[in-house]
C-alpha cells in the first residue's frame, strides 16, 4: 500500500509512527490461545485471565482452546503449522519449551526455530501438597515416610513434561525418596484423584491447589519458591527444610508461529503488558501469588534459554522419561 507523501511528512511533524501495513490490519478475526492442557490448570486460569483484558483491548476475541495430551506435542504441532498470521498463539511453558527438548526425540518441530516468543506472562509457586489420609503431618515426615515405604505412594501430575511432574521428579532427585507418576491430561483431571485419594501426592500451581488447601481437602507441605508465599505463610520453602538452592516455580508465556511478522509479536507483547497492568489482572495474579512479565520478546527467548540450560541438567541427573 502507497502512502502519500504529503501524509507521510504530516504524520513524521506530527511524531506519529506510522504503523505497517500487517499491524495496522491485526487483528481481523478471533484469536486463539492454545493451552496445551485440559481445562482446570493454572494454565488455563492464567490464560483466561489475561485473554479476557486482550479481548476488550483488542476489540476481538480471544479465546482459550485446551488441547491436552500427548506432553503438550500435538498442541504444539498444531500451532507450529498454524498461518502465521497472529491469529493463533499458544501458551508455551517449562515442559514445552525447557523440557520436551532434551526428553523427546523426535518432536515434529523445533522449539527455537518453528516459533517466535512473545512475552512471559506469569512465574507462578509451585505448591507441594498430600491427601489428607496420607499419615505425615508435615514435609519431612512425608519423605521420611516415602523412603520407608519406597513405590506405596502415586503422585499425579497435568501430564507428562508438565511443570508438576519436572517439580517432583526434581524433588525425588535431591531428597532420594521414589513416588510412582501418575500422568494425566491436565491439572483438573489429576486433581480429581488426588482429592478421591486414589493418589497421595501433587505438585501444582498456587491457583489450582489454594482452594483446595483452604477447605482441608489437601495438605500443603512446602513450597519450591526461594521464599515463603504470602498466600501461605506458615508453609516452608524446600530449601529452608535442609535442601540448599532447591527452587522451582512454573512459568507461562505467549508464543506464535515463526514467520508472524515481526510488528505483529510486538503488537501482541505490547497489548499483554497493558493487560497484565489491568486492576483485573493485578488483582487475580496478588490473589494466585503470580508475578507478572509482558517483557519484549527478546527478554522472553533468553528465559527460555536460560531454563534450557538448567532443565537439561535436571532432566539427565533425575532421568526423567516420559511415562
Amino acid at each position: 500500500m502507497l502512502i502519500p507523501r504529503r501524509t507521510l511528512l504530516a504524520a513524521t511533524a506530527l511524531g506519529v509512527p506510522l504503523m505497517s501495513r500487517a499491524q495496522a490490519t491485526w487483528p481481523r478475526q478471533s484469536i486463539r490461545f492454545v493451552v496445551p492442557f485440559a481445562p482446570g490448570g493454572t494454565s488455563e486460569i492464567v490464560a483466561r485471565t489475561v485473554a479476557q483484558e486482550l479481548s476488550k483491548q483488542l476489540g476481538q476475541t480471544v479465546f482459550v482452546d485446551n488441547k491436552g495430551g500427548g506432553a503438550g506435542i500435538p498442541a504444539m504441532t498444531d500451532v507450529a503449522k498454524a498461518a502465521p498470521d497472529g491469529h493463533t498463539i499458544i501458551m508455551g511453558h517449562v515442559g514445552s519449551l525447557a523440557v520436551n527438548p532434551y526428553i523427546f526425540a523426535n518432536q515434529p518441530f523445533d522449539v527455537n526455530k518453528d516459533f517466535i516468543p512473545v512475552t512471559l506472562l506469569a512465574k507462578v509457586p509451585n505448591l507441594f501438597c498430600i491427601h489428607p489420609d496420607v499419615p505425615a503431618k508435615d514435609f519431612k515426615e512425608f519423605v521420611a515416610y516415602a523412603k520407608k515405604n519406597p513405590g506405596k505412594l502415586d503422585y499425579g501430575s497435568a501430564g507428562n513434561a508438565s511443570a508438576g511432574h519436572l517439580a517432583m521428579e526434581y524433588l525425588k532427585l535431591v531428597t532420594g525418596m521414589f513416588l510412582t507418576h501418575i500422568p494425566y491430561r491436565g491439572t483438573g483431571p489429576q486433581l480429581t484423584d488426588l482429592l478421591a485419594g486414589r493418589t497421595q501426592a501433587t505438585s501444582a500451581g498456587l491457583p489450582a491447589l489454594l482452594p483446595h488447601i483452604k477447605s482441608g481437602k489437601l495438605r500443603a507441605i512446602a513450597v519450591g519458591t526461594a521464599q515463603r508465599i504470602p498466600a501461605l505463610p506458615d508453609v516452608p520453602t524446600v530449601a529452608e527444610m535442609g535442601y540448599k538452592d532447591f527452587e522451582t516455580s512454573q512459568w507461562y508465556g505467549i508464543l506464535a508461529p515463526a514467520g508472524t511478522p515481526r510488528d505483529i509479536v510486538k503488537r501482541l507483547q505490547e497489548e499483554s503488558l497493558k493487560a497484565l497492568r489491568s486492576n483485573s489482572v493485578t488483582a487475580r495474579f496478588v490473589n494466585d501469588g503470580a508475578v507478572g512479565g509482558g517483557g519484549p520478546p527478546e527478554e522472553f527467548a533468553a528465559f527460555i534459554a536460560q531454563q534450557q540450560k538448567i532443565w537439561s541438567d535436571i532432566v539427565k541427573r533425575a532421568g526423567i522419561k516420559p511415562d
